[in-house]
């Protein structure tokens, strides 16, 4: 390990708008509004928003401020804003993905920049720039972590590499130099917690936890412009975050071809509400489906094929074959799958079917298993294999990933879409209004006059 902070560090606060490809500024757009769409809808839909809302007030938290909440009627305290965004946007478990970190970009980083951008007057290029930095800040601590090792040790990469993407973003708002962001990663590493016993009994903490690195994000950012003096080699350092939160760290991996190759493109969508890891069989469940003419009376077993990862997080059948709660299923390989192969779909108004007498009973035709060809040679983890038998024999498919992913990143046109499909309900016809400017983001003087329309 050698200087990884001050290397990262150094980068956030020398990145400039004009050094980024306009590529990758596209697809940070892109990204930012698919984020939102996830956040608009969660406002009125999730159910563990109340909860929070009631948290805040009970806590007066609750104070009006400058910055935006999207889908909700006020505006609030920066720290408070980008809480609410982060979990409201990873509520539906619809947001972005990138596969080699195994975590969602978008939902600390996001927030912490519209938060912080609104709060200091910033220009939508601004805030551009600072999206690109935490993308690029958290992913690359995501792959340095190794996303097995640390789930394996109990971690949740977006609430942990998250809060130092989210400083990053912050950071580079606030205009802070080399030092001070060395500082501000300081204290992230006194935040950064995310644990994966959310799994156990489908609580709300995954949630909870992301909404809570973009807000201690800002926090370590406005500390350091403060004078705060955080840790020093918060990420490489003998307690550091690749030494206390791994068993296979790769710091390389942190700094490699930083600034010439672009994890931000690496990130993935979903077309599916759930964890990504079910999403490559859902592809090939709902193909073969449609494939075979197959009706559930014709299935005798299905099998699943996952990556470890996948098997930790949606495949154990003691915990997830009949889920209760939304969050019990979109972290089932055996709801979604029973609901894609009974349907040939799967979105966010199906978790209306928990519970359903039809889809538990195909749930339980169905066994997912550890498959070592996702194991090895493959520089992620999210395909599956998928093998149908019925009385006509055994049908097999394997997906090596799923969609969405950048090899079949869906058109602008598609993701526009899959944004005004969540938002309409909430914003009417500002949702269009707000797609198109936050398309167009760069041409904000104040980003303020983009993120306004995302009120309701």
């Amino acid at each position: 390990m050698a200087n990884e902070t001050a290397t990262l560090a150094g980068y956030v606060a020398d990145l400039k708008f004009a050094d980024i490809p306009p590529q990758v500024l596209e697809r940070a757009k892109v990204l930012t509004l698919d984020f939102l769409g996830s956040a608009i809808r969660a406002r009125s839909e999730a159910e563990s928003t109340p909860s929070l809302l009631k948290m805040l007030e009970a806590l007066k938290l609750d104070a009006k401020g400058e910055s935006t909440v999207f889908g909700d009627t006020k505006t609030w305290t920066p720290a408070v804003a980008a809480l609410l965004n982060g979990a409201l946007g990873h509520s539906l478990d619809f947001d972005d993905t990138h596969a080699d970190s195994s975590l969602h970009p978008s939902a600390p980083v996001v927030p912490a920049a519209f938060a912080v951008g609104e709060m200091v007057g910033a220009s939508g290029r601004d805030v551009l720039t600072a999206i690109v930095a935490g993308y690029e800040v958290c992913c690359r601590l995501g792959n340095a972590l190794d996303p097995t090792s640390h789930y394996a040790r109990g971690f949740h990469p977006t609430a942990t590499a998250g809060t130092y993407g989210a400083a990053a973003a912050a950071g580079k708002l606030l205009g802070l130099g080399k030092d001070q962001i060395i500082s501000a990663f300081g204290v992230s590493g006194s935040q950064a917690a995310g644990s994966l016993q959310f799994l156990v009994n489908g609580s709300w903490n995954k949630r909870y936890q992301v909404g809570a690195a973009a807000m201690n994000g800002v926090i370590a950012a406005t500390l350091a412009r403060n004078e705060f003096i955080g840790s020093t080699e918060a990420v490489e350092g003998k307690h550091g975050l690749l030494v206390g939160y791994s068993d296979n760290p790769h710091p390389d991996k942190a700094v490699a071809g930083l600034g010439r190759i672009y994890e931000t493109m690496k990130i993935g969508v979903k077309p599916y509400p759930s964890c990504r890891y079910t999403h490559a069989a859902l592809d090939a469940l709902i193909a073969m489906r449609r494939e075979h003419n197959l009706t559930p009376d014709q299935v005798k077993r299905v099998e699943i094929g996952l990556h470890r990862n996948g098997i930790t997080l949606t495949g154990d059948a003691a915990t997830k074959r009949h889920p209760k709660s939304i969050v019990g299923g979109q972290f089932s390989m055996f709801f979604t799958g029973a609901v894609a192969l009974d349907q040939g779909s799967f979105g966010w108004d199906d978790y209306s079917r928990l519970g359903d007498a039809a889809v538990d009973a195909l749930a339980d035709k169905f066994d997912v298993v550890q498959d070592d060809r996702l194991e090895t040679g493959r520089s992620h983890p999210f395909g599956a294999r998928v093998s149908i038998t019925t009385d006509d024999g055994v049908h097999e498919r394997l997906y090596a990933d799923p969609s969405g992913e950048p090899g079949t990143f869906p058109d602008a046109k598609a993701m526009q879409q899959k944004f005004l499909t969540l938002a309409r309900p909430v914003l009417n016809g500002r949702a269009d209004q707000l797609a198109d400017a936050i398309l167009s983001l760069e041409r904000f003087d104040r980003v303020e006059k983009a993120t306004q329309l995302g009120r309701q």
